[in-house]
């Protein structure tokens, strides 16, 4: 049995209209002076209004920082800083996707223990305490509200940096499906495909354990199942509810046992092409299920348990990215055959890589692009 250390350190309030305790929660931790991190499309839909007037309900003065941006940078966490700094406030809100609650992490990281977003890049690098955070997703996609790392990038290479330390870990996760319904349709595809990423990955990497596979099974259950659903009528609530509580728990697993080769593939595509990560990780994730699974026979076992076989299961995930509308070759994306060598050789430098079940290299890391060509 692989040896795991486990502790749920985020309590999860999970329910319809969830929103509405928001002041109530905040104000029975003892906190007082919330800066709310976000970004404009969440304040445009009226999200971050909900929660404000929850919060004032219960008398926590709020302040909205709606700087966050998809695939947050330096910048963005360096603007947020500077709000913080001023504000002074004793516990922070990310409301939104992975984004906004990354950017809420970036900044926790920099206003509580100083320095710049690189000092944190890898594990365990905070140098004390930090404010207690409350994460609100309104997408189903990332996990980031039960994970301790933050993915912010730099903004000149694109390089995601992980930063990622137990005391980043948010205190409370705020599970309301209702804030889902207002995602486009494309944001509800891109993120779903991410978020099953996560579950089919975390079930076979080399830190998996006892803990990490009951939440990668149990994901895979809730997303495989409702996605079809969500796509087909995205005001199934039913569905919208189990899609954000099959994200979360996805994010636990990646928490217990990171994530794989698909990840390690799938970022440089971002950061050369600027493609979307739910997009890239979904096109690559199939030919590493075939590429795991007919090298690695405790992976095709894992992969059987979750669909007959490594096969089935890779088809069954092309036919998830196909039904919802996203590309499933790279040529479809734009890249050219001369672009592959360059993309492997980053995507050899990924950390993610390195918890793949199979050892990959810049060789078969560019063996599995040409397939996926």
């Amino acid at each position: 049995m692989q040896p795991f250390d486990y502790h749920l350190r985020t309590r999860i309030v999970c329910a319809e209209n969830a929103i509405c305790q928001l002041g109530d929660l905040t104000a029975e931790s003892g906190y007082s002076r919330a800066l709310m991190v976000t970004d404009p499309g969440i304040v445009s839909v009226g999200h971050v209004a909900r929660a404000v007037h929850a919060l004032k309900k219960s008398n926590i003065e709020t302040l909205v920082f709606d700087g966050a941006r998809e695939n947050p940078t330096t910048q963005h966490v360096a603007e947020g800083l500077q709000v913080a700094q001023s504000y002074q406030p004793d516990v922070l809100i990310g409301i939104g996707g992975g984004s906004s609650m990354d950017c809420a992490k970036g900044i926790n990281f920099l206003y509580s223990c100083g320095g710049q977003m690189e000092d944190y890049w890898g594990v365990g690098k905070a140098t004390g305490p930090m404010l207690p955070m409350i994460a609100i997703p309104t997408t189903s996609g990332t996990g980031s509200e039960m994970q301790s790392f933050a993915l912010i990038s730099q903004p000149d290479t694109h390089i995601k940096m992980a930063c990622g330390d137990k005391r980043a870990s948010c205190q409370i996760a705020i599970l309301d499906p209702l804030l889902t319904l207002t995602q486009p349709p494309q944001v509800t595809a891109l993120t779903g495909i991410d978020a099953i990423s996560h579950a089919v990955e975390t079930a076979v990497t080399v830190k998996r354990n006892e803990i990490s596979s009951l939440f990668s099974t149990q994901s895979w259950r809730l997303l495989s199942q409702n996605l079809p659903s969500v796509i087909l009528d995205p005001s199934d609530v039913a569905a919208r509810a189990a899609m954000q509580l099959g994200a979360a728990w996805a994010g636990v697993a990646i928490e217990n046992s990171m994530l794989g080769a698909a990840h390690a593939l799938a970022n440089p595509l971002t950061a050369t092409l600027g493609t979307a990560h739910g997009q890239a990780v979904g096109l690559m994730l199939p030919h590493v299920v075939r590429f795991n699974g007919s090298r690695n026979a405790d992976c095709a076992r894992t992969y059987s348990a979750m669909h007959h076989s490594s096969a089935s299961l890779a088809e069954a995930l092309t036919g998830f990215c196909e039904h919802s509308g996203l590309k499933i070759c790279l040529s479809d994306l734009g890249v050219g055959t001369e672009q592959l060598p360059d993309l492997a050789a980053a995507a050899a430098k990924q950390w993610t890589g390195t918890f793949n079940p199979v050892p990959v290299d810049e060789s078969s890391l560019l063996e599995i692009y040409q397939q996926a060509f």
